[in-house]
């Protein structure tokens, strides 16, 4: 069907499932350090803005933690299920640090994950404030661990084979492999990047419907602050990391720049826009700029990246797809960096939280950070194939052998149980965000206590609140403004 093959379905299954999961990681890793953030501020400042904040983003982080938790769960199971063969050949590698990731972060996080969620009148805010840094500390430790097995795949290190299996020989090459440092700091900025527009889209819808208040200011104050600090350390970031990945990883910066061939003597130009043809061996339709490609990959005008010619059939990535991830993430970015540079102007006007045209871009820039993060990760992913660990163990080699019918059903169930099951999540997380946060929720909070509210036993029970929407008071805002 379609021309695809167990492989091909096996491939799919597992960039589904990954695709849905990442999402939650990166919005939690951005959530928790926003948290810790928000509640040191209003231990130092006492004012009730952040306290506020704090209670309404605590709820969508428990619900978001949740689902990142279950759907992280199935792909743990899928290297042995479709991937045996690769976990028969690096399990000595990814096993052990997915192992310390769960010995380290996971239970960093679960420790103190209860009392962040339910100890805010039943310990000191001492304790409480330390409790939501080590939640925040411990999503940034579990992205060191994912990133370091990820990028020994890519840049393989600090090991030796012995009958056929990846036997480790120094652990400190193995995790500090040439390519994790920039990955890691690329995925981590992304994910306080997608975490700050996701933020910063909930108070501009607020503020366009005309519920304007401190905490809705300072949510947006707050987000466009992070977009124009961090967004262009993003793109200088991802400078770095494309250096690294040509010297590493030299065809998939090939089929990224949808490049083919080197003519002698001439600088490599920039390729805007185009269709790479991998039938044909070139890109089409293709609107280019001189020099540029040369200037930006090599820091010269004279010296030429490596085209995919010069790299048999068998070893190409498929540039078609990950010549246009690549842009979709690039340009991402940079809309990034101008909703940052517009928000400063429109601060120093006095004009932020009133520019419509503003808030309605912020708006729809809200998922712009999942999106780009999920066009990196099909650049990265789709770049690095035809192997599955870099230069060592090719993808087809990789998998499991199940059948096209066993691969297909499995698929179809997955795609019907992630819709239903994270569909409803998402629906339950934009209610919460629909709801605001209450200018009177410390007092909420204040009943709390042994023997006055229950206590949930649930990380997704701190969500728990009446989901009537406020449209009515909303409205008669927006109607006395």
């Amino acid at each position: 069907m379609f021309g695809l093959e167990a492989l091909d379905l096996a491939r799919i299954q597992f960039a589904f499932t990954i695709s849905f999961h990442i999402i939650f990681p990166a919005i939690t890793i951005g959530l928790a350090s926003y948290l810790a953030v928000l509640e040191g501020l209003w231990l130092k400042t006492n004012r009730e803005v952040y306290r506020d904040l704090y209670h309404f983003w605590s709820k969508i982080f428990a619900v978001n933690f949740g689902m990142g938790v279950v759907s992280g769960l199935v792909m743990a199971y899928q290297f042995g299920t479709n991937w045996s063969a690769f976990s028969d050949f690096a399990g000595s590698v990814t096993g052990p640090l997915l192992t310390y990731e769960v010995l380290t972060a996971f239970f960093l996080e679960a420790g103190f994950l209860g009392v962040m969620l339910f100890g805010w009148n039943r310990v000191g805010p001492g304790l409480h404030f330390f409790s939501t840094v080590m939640v925040a500390i411990g999503t940034l430790i579990s992205t060191f661990w994912i990133l370091a097995s990820n990028s020994w795949m890519q840049t393989p290190q600090g090991f030796e084979i012995v009958d056929g299996r990846v036997i480790p020989t120094d652990w400190f090459a193995v995790i500090f492999n040439p390519s994790f440092p920039y990955r890691l700091a690329h995925m981590a900025t992304a994910a306080f990047l997608a975490t700050a527009f996701f933020v910063g889209s909930s108070a501009a819808w607020h503020l366009l419907r005309g519920r304007d208040n401190p905490a809705i200011r300072q949510m947006l104050s707050m987000a466009m602050w992070m977009a124009l600090l961090v967004a262009p350390v993003q793109a200088f970031i991802g400078d770095m990391h494309g250096l690294n990945t040509l010297e590493h990883q030299p065809a998939k910066i090939a089929a990224i720049e949808g490049h083919w061939e080197n003519p002698p003597g001439e600088a490599t130009p920039l390729i805007l826009f185009g269709w790479p043809d991998m039938e044909r061996e070139e890109t089409r339709f293709k609107v280019e700029i001189p020099y540029l490609g040369s200037l930006i990959l090599t820091h010269s005008l004279d010296k030429q990246v490596p085209a995919l010619k010069e790299f048999p059939k068998e070893d190409r990535p498929n540039s078609t797809i990950v010549f246009w991830s690549f842009r979709i993430m690039v340009a991402l970015g940079l809309l990034m960096i101008l909703v940052g540079v517009w928000s400063l102007w429109l601060r120093w006007r006095g004009g932020l939280f009133s520019s419509r045209p503003f808030l309605h871009l912020c708006l729809w820039m809200g998922p712009s950070g999942l999106i780009a993060i999920l066009a990196g990760w099909f650049t990265t992913e789709i770049g690095r194939q035809p192997w599955v660990v870099y230069g060592l163990m090719r993808t087809a080699d990789a998998s499991s052998n199940h059948s096209f019918a066993q691969m297909s059903l499995t698929l179809i169930m997955f795609v019907v149980v992630y819709f239903a099951v994270f569909g409803a999540g998402f629906s339950y997380l934009l209610r919460l965000v629909r709801k605001g946060p209450k200018t009177d929720e410390g007092k909420e909070q204040g009943i709390g206590g042994p023997g006055q509210k229950r206590t949930p036993a649930r990380p997704i029970s701190a969500a728990d609140e009446n989901m009537e929407d406020d449209d009515n008071s909303g409205d008669d805002l927006g109607a006395r403004n």
